[in-house]
């Protein structure tokens, strides 16, 4: 008994840190109807803020939670009026990939500052322990707790008693009106990413303290965690995401309990997708769960795309193809190589996100998906990699078309963060899995492919398979079936009117898209020899994103351009590749500003 009694203890905790997350992007999507995917990234700068002043200047405690308090909350200043404001009348989805640019450039600012190697956060508290019916509460606990109390109750007062706080509620019941009754909307936004931002950092440091390390890629994970508690308790609803909080920290600690702690995670994005399908709008809350308009159509800048006459597209293959007997190096070869790898990930995810309109967050779980599949056929019964990495492609068609099929009948943010909970949850099956996948070992000793053991035949491979596939894919746009794509994408409602079954239409591009990702990671699996849960993350993800809003939304020319510029180009120019994925937030907030429709405009 008193076993559970620690782990529901433990579970209230750490949902005290999950509320001071969740509170802040509730806060922020309420004013600013935007999931905030830079907060974690934020709680990461907090956690760096709090340890250096503990550590390298030797400040007492609330001395350090003071200046993460206002280094935080500053930061969040910057973030809304250099990042997000100058896109407050562009599309839903353009200040949420914005927010997204702007967490890789925190992530690798911080890595560069401090290096990626984890740090212990010091305690300095007294070594106090409350017994409660023979469970324990630690000082630290009781700290996290008193925290997560004081900030509700403070956070309460605000929005009940103050002017500023009733601009707020204002705001986020009715921007509109609340602009017409002469509500300073800008002061309000700042505002509320000030405290948002504050709330996370201050989450960051109590996180350090209680797990006693910190690392640079620490904020991926807390957003998240943090998106989830949201959901749980439904979007720009503060007291829900208080109560989604708790919620998520007694089921993380109690999963923790009966299966171990590596299954934490996987039972917090179970959750996340089990209230995604059945319940969207959350727990508590009773305004509609469904956007109005999707986050795509609006978001397709009106721009022709780029032509290419087709002799200097026939001149491109040729040099590309000729490549390798002009001198080319080794390490070149097998730059282009990996860019072509990722150029078929990209033609996956412009015909996903581009054509039809599902903006997609989790597609590495594809690559995964079809790298296991290859891998295992392979390894386990013995199958040539011309049988298993043709087999990976239908797998991984069939497979992740059925894993994101609930999602179907999801509209707007809830489309980007059903498949980013998706690839998570992939990732963690395949970690778990240990009978099947290897678990955290991996699968080793892939059988390479027997016509590309040298740099130039992999090459060479690599790039017949992506020019396949863009010719197909090119074809498949200009046929009917691509009409009724871009019609789905542009007006599902409408589609639907005209006898158009939207879901139907979705899960034939996810299908196709599928197999393209799938013979990529097949491929990849047998050119790397070995693979884990990790091979291909959630940036991979992002980093696919990137590619194709820099070529232009469903453009197949586009989308291998990116990867070109994004794998290729940082690899070739060595001093630039420790600065990658700073290169590639970069690329996505001007990007995302100033050339939304990408460089050769989408189609």
């Amino acid at each position: 008994m008193a076993s559970w009694l620690d782990y529901t203890l433990n579970g209230l905790i750490v949902g005290n840190i999950y509320a001071l997350l969740a509170v802040g992007l509730a806060l922020i999507f309420g004013v600013s109807h935007l999931i905030n995917f830079a907060h974690g990234s934020v709680y990461m700068v907090g956690a760096f803020i709090g340890w250096l002043c503990l550590t390298r200047f030797g400040l007492p405690l609330p001395v350090a939670l003071a200046a993460v308090v206002v280094g935080c909350g500053a930061l969040g200043v910057a973030i809304e009026r250099i990042g997000l404001r100058p896109l407050r009348h562009a599309a839903r989805i353009a200040p949420l990939l914005a927010t997204i640019g702007i967490s890789f450039i925190l992530d690798q600012l911080v890595q560069l500052a401090f290096g990626a190697d984890p740090r212990a956060v010091p305690t300095p508290l007294p070594d106090w322990h409350l017994r409660i019916a023979g469970a324990t509460l630690g000082s630290l606990d009781l700290l996290i707790a008193g925290i997560g109390i004081a900030a509700a109750a403070l956070l309460y007062g605000f929005l009940r008693f103050t002017r500023l706080g009733w601009a707020v509620r204002a705001t986020a019941q009715d921007r509109d009106a609340a602009l017409q009754m002469g509500v300073d909307v800008d002061r309000v936004n700042q505002t509320v990413f000030a405290i948002a931002c504050a709330l996370g950092g201050v989450s960051g440091l109590l996180v350090g303290m209680y797990y006693n390390s910190i690392d640079p890629a620490m904020g991926f994970q807390a957003t998240l965690k943090g998106v989830v508690a949201l959901l749980i308790g439904g979007l720009g609803n503060v007291p829900g995401a208080i109560a989604g909080s708790l919620l998520l920290g007694l089921v993380e600690s109690y999963g923790v309990a009966l299966f171990g702690t590596s299954y934490r995670d996987l039972f917090a994005f179970g959750l996340l997708i089990v209230f995604l399908v059945w319940r969207p709008n959350g727990l508590f809350s009773a305004n509609r769960a469904l956007p109005p308009e999707p986050m795509t159509g609006t978001f397709l800048a009106a721009a022709k795309a780029v032509r290419v006459p087709r002799p200097i597209l026939v001149v491109l293959v040729a040099l590309a193809a000729v490549l390798p007997w002009l001198g080319a190096s080794p390490y070149v070869l097998q730059t282009l190589t990996n860019a072509w790898l990722y150029g078929l990930l990209a033609l996956s995810l412009t015909l996903v996100a581009g054509t039809v309109g599902q903006i997609s967050l989790g597609h590495a779980a594809l690559l995964v998906i079809g790298a296991y599949a290859s891998a295992l056929l392979s390894s386990d019964l013995g199958w040539s990699p011309a049988v298993t990495i043709p087999c990976a492609g239908v797998i991984t068609a069939v497979l992740g078309t059925l894993l994101v099929y609930p999602a179907f009948r999801l509209r707007g943010h809830y489309v980007s963060i059903a498949t980013l909970g998706i690839g998570e949850v992939v990732s963690l099956v395949i970690l778990n899995w240990d009978g099947l996948t290897r678990g955290p070992l991996g699968i080793t000793g892939i059988a390479p492919l027997p016509w590309a053991t040298t740099a130039r035949a992999a090459y060479w491979f690599t790039f017949a398979v992506l020019v396949v596939f863009a010719l197909v894919q090119v074809r498949l746009l200009r046929s009917h079936l691509g009409r009724t794509l871009r019609a789905v994408r542009e007006d599902d409602v409408a589609a639907r009117a005209h006898g158009i079954a939207p879901n139907r239409y979705k899960a034939i591009a996810f299908a196709v898209g599928g197999v393209a990702a799938g013979v990529s990671g097949g491929i990849a699996a047998h050119l790397y020899s070995y693979i884990n849960h990790q091979t291909f993350d959630s940036q991979v993800s992002i980093l696919a994103l990137t590619m194709v809003i820099l070529g232009g939304l469903g453009n197949v020319l586009g989308g291998i351009a990116g990867a070109i510029a994004l794998i290729g180009l940082p690899e070739l120019f060595r001093w630039a590749a420790d600065y990658r994925m700073l290169i590639y937030g970069l690329v996505l907030l001007l990007l995302v500003r100033f050339r939304p429709q990408g460089l050769l405009g989408t189609v």
